[in-house]
């Protein structure tokens, strides 16, 4: 059973103040992409370029996938291949049972959220510590990312002070986002000097070199990696990429595109083990060489989670991550929801207004709106079509393939204007929640616009 976004929505715009903020905050970040953009002349030409290097390298993957592998491994890497959630999630427990890790620090990786695999460790009595900093605040406050690339802005200062106050005894009532930030680095350095072993996601795998390519902000992935003696990596098959020429491409896309920076702080490159030390890397497939075969929806593999669709998008930036169903909300997250589940994500798919922005800003050109249209003409066909909905469209085929019909009822709209306010704006018509009936014109717009075309002859 799918779980509608709108009644979700509903709740999250009881705080219009909130939603508010979540609108502007978000929609800062389209801005500061947008002057990012403008400042490089090339900028179209490197979303072209980014696109045709994700489509050769995905209709090519067996062979890069190998050839990454194959490298990694002559690097002094173990490699291991995981083909779902599961797998993944023994494969990395018993990589740290077999050398006796208790606890181990993590940077951020959307994959390792996908698989739920803190949770699996954890239940094994394993001790998994977030470096990030949104993502130790989330870990902190038991609640999971709104986005996925700043994934706590849901919270306020305010919010994280009094967490802090009760997780890490910070002082009280001091919420000032420095000092705020001073104490989680406190903290951190403790976990980080204390752990078994560190683990790292992955934007980008070399295929050429076996690297792994992590791209941050904070420098947390370079803590995770350069204490532990053990350093286990995890990447979906779909974030390898052929050379560092074509690295290079996406690094100027990445963060100008999810932050409107011109790159990280950090681009660190991991390639084989510290001295003394043990790498592993987890390929993970969990799903993705079955979509890579789905004619409408492969595209979607092309991403690389720099969240430009969630912060142009009208919708989520409305209605807040937690409103989707599927653990990454917005454009990309309605699709991967699908993808992964279509009759229990299917609730996602009415939050999207189909006015294709996520399209115009995506660095490798995924076709995210359209993808999104066509799931939902196949909403019938697995029995998750809203009903009121399918009602309505018999309706206006009735009425649209009826040319008198369609005439009559243009002409006479306009007398809805003149039938009391709580006839039409009430729970039964869903526009009224958060709206008014617009008043129709007297005159139906194609007599109008023949009567001036009549006037100009």
């Amino acid at each position: 059973m799918s779980t509608s976004h709108s009644k979700a929505a509903k709740k999250f715009l009881e705080n219009q103040g909130y939603a508010d903020w979540h609108d502007n905050t978000f929609w800062g970040l389209r801005v500061k992409r947008d002057k990012m953009a403008f400042s490089v002349p090339e900028w179209e030409q490197l979303r072209t370029k980014a696109s045709e290097i994700k489509r050769h390298t995905l209709m090519n993957i067996d062979i890069y996938l190998q050839k990454f592998a194959d490298a990694a491994e002559k690097n002094g890497v173990t490699v291991h291949w995981a083909k779902d959630a599961t797998e993944f999630n023994e494969i990395v427990y018993q990589i740290l049972k077999d050398n006796n890790a208790r606890k181990m620090v993590k940077s951020k990786s959307m994959l390792t959220e996908e698989c739920g695999m803190n949770e699996y460790l954890e239940e094994r009595g394993m001790e998994i510590v977030e470096t990030d900093l949104g993502e130790r605040i989330l870990q902190l406050a038991h609640q999971r990312p709104s986005h996925i690339v700043v994934p706590a802005t849901h919270l306020t200062h305010d919010d994280v002070g009094e967490l802090f106050e009760k997780e890490l005894h910070s002082k009280k009532g001091d919420h000032d986002p420095t000092y705020l930030t001073h104490v989680a680095r406190l903290s951190l350095r403790d976990e980080f000097l204390t752990a078994d072993a560190g683990m790292t996601g992955a934007n980008f795998g070399i295929a050429e070199t076996g690297d792994i390519v992590v791209c941050t902000n904070e420098g947390n992935a370079d803590m995770s990696t350069s204490i532990p003696k053990l350093q286990i990596a995890a990447i979906g098959l779909e974030k390898i990429i052929p050379d560092y020429e074509c690295l290079s491409v996406f690094i100027r896309l990445l963060a100008r595109s999810a932050t409107g920076q011109p790159s990280t702080t950090y681009t660190s490159h991991f390639r084989k083990p510290r001295p003394g030390g043990k790498m592993h890397i987890v390929i993970v497939d969990n799903g993705r060489s079955k979509w890579l075969a789905d004619e409408k929806h492969w595209e979607t593999l092309k991403c690389m989670r720099c969240g430009a669709c969630m912060n142009t998008c009208p919708v989520y930036r409305w209605s807040g991550g937690y409103s989707y169903s599927f653990f990454i909300p917005g454009p990309l997250g309605i699709n991967l929801g699908m993808l992964h589940d279509e009759k229990r994500y299917s609730g996602n798919v009415s939050a999207c207004t189909l006015c294709l922005s996520c399209q115009c800003v995506c660095p490798v050109k995924i076709n995210l709106g359209e993808q999104i249209y066509e799931w939902r003409q196949q909403l019938d066909s697995i029995g998750e079509a809203n009903p009121q909905k399918k009602m309505m469209c018999k309706g206006m085929n009735l009425v649209l393939d009826n040319k008198g019909m369609y005439n009559a009822a243009t002409a006479s709209a306009h007398l809805l204007n003149y039938l009391p306010s709580f006839v039409i704006n009430n729970g039964l018509n869903p526009w009224a929640y958060a709206h008014k009936m617009m008043k129709f014109p007297k005159q139906p717009f194609h007599k109008e616009f023949k009567g001036k075309d009549e006037s100009d002859k």
